[in-house]
Formats: structure tokens, sequence, C-alpha cells
């Protein structure tokens, strides 16, 4: 099993999903270009950092809010809040 599945596994990231499934399920979701970033909070223990970043990528033409998207990045780190998670997502939305 790769380290990105693991990291979805951990945190929950469906995939594939859809971009209105994300906007249910997290509160900081961004259409970033032809991407969807996302950042998440898993609890890691008082005081430690506990928040994500993710990247999707759209699978299909559709770039609707019911069209298919897929798992393309998940940060390796956890960050202190969700803007620094947001940040990851933004830079590596890119690569």
């Amino acid at each position: 099993m790769s380290k990105m599945t693991e990291r979805a596994r951990t945190y929950r990231l469906p995939n594939p999903s859809t971009p209105e499934d994300l906007e249910c399920r997290w509160s900081n979701t961004l259409r970033f270009g032809d991407k969807v970033i996302l950042a998440g909070h898993y609890y890691n223990g008082a005081g430690k950092p506990s928040y994500y970043g993710a990247v999707y990528e759209f699978l299909t033409e559709d770039t609707g809010c019911e069209a298919e998207i897929g798992l393309r990045e998940v940060s390796g780190v956890d960050f202190m809040d969700e803007g620094h998670a947001l940040e990851w997502a933004m830079k590596n939305a890119n690569n």
C-alpha cells in the first residue's frame, strides 16, 4: 500500500468523490483552478499538529459539483492550522 493510500485511509478521504461530497463533509474546501483542495482535521493528541491537506483532480470533462474527482495527493506532514494545510495543497495542486 502506498503512503498516500495509507494517509487517505487514516484521514478517511474518499476516492473517487465529488466536489459536492467534499463540501458536505469538510468545511475547508476550495476550487483551485482545475483542482479541488481541502484542509481537514485529524486529532493527533493535545497540542500536536492535527491538520492535513489534500488535492483532488477532475477525472472527466465535467467540472460541475457532481463531477467525479480523484485523490491526487495527501500531505505527508501534519500542520498546526488549516491555513498552512491549504497553503501546502495550493503549492502541490500545480505539481
